[in-house]
């Protein structure tokens, strides 16, 4: 786990309550720590509370649990962790999200069928040809009480013999609701591995 964790390196901490998700850089490592400079308060971040943790390593996305062992202000002195995993290759974990939904191009809504979703973007297919160059509003529901909104860029349209399949990426309201959608599909990835 030492080689993985480097100084510089930009982690994401995530608590038990979400909404308190925060970023920081990993300024010193030590065989059994690693300190975390916050860019923001530590507001949520309980000491020896388990918290989840997901940086971009040239391996992949690495995502493991530990606890900080001291809170002094912004900077946390977190325990290494026992094990880790790595989500997968790309920067965001993609994941199968079979789902029909209305992308909204002004007031229009289009029909389409979501393939699989990330933190980063999505794929769909649609029978209706969309405009590349236009921005596209859509509603992802992630549970029964918590709906995603954001901005949809297609990036890719390939024709086939039942419409079009889209590729393009997110833009979010918020730092908070792309924090959601890393989380939700880092343990749908978890949840559908351990089936």
């Amino acid at each position: 786990m030492r080689e993985l964790i480097s100084k510089d390196l930009r982690v994401t901490i995530v608590p038990h309550d979400f909404k308190f998700a925060n970023k920081g850089t990993i300024c010193e490592v030590a065989p059994d720590y690693f300190m975390l400079e916050l860019d923001n308060e530590p507001d949520g971040i309980l000491r020896s509370n388990y918290c989840e943790f997901y940086t971009q390593t040239q391996y992949g996305m690495l995502y493991f649990n530990s606890y900080a062992k001291e809170i002094n202000e912004k900077t946390l002195k977190i325990a290494s962790p026992a094990k880790h995993k790595f989500l997968q290759r790309r920067q965001y974990t993609r994941i199968k999200y079979v789902m029909d939904l209305d992308l909204f191009e002004g007031e229009r809504p289009l029909k389409i069928t979501v393939l699989d979703i990330s933190a980063g973007g999505m794929k769909f297919t649609t029978k209706e040809n969309i405009n590349i160059e236009s921005r596209y509003k859509i509603t992802l529901p992630l549970s029964e009480e918590q709906n995603i909104e954001c901005t949809f860029l297609p990036i890719r349209i390939e024709k086939n013999n039942n419409g079009y399949t889209i590729s393009g990426r997110y833009e979010f309201n918020s730092n908070l609701d792309k924090m959601t959608v890393i989380q939700y599909c880092a343990k749908r990835n978890i949840e559908i591995k351990n089936k």
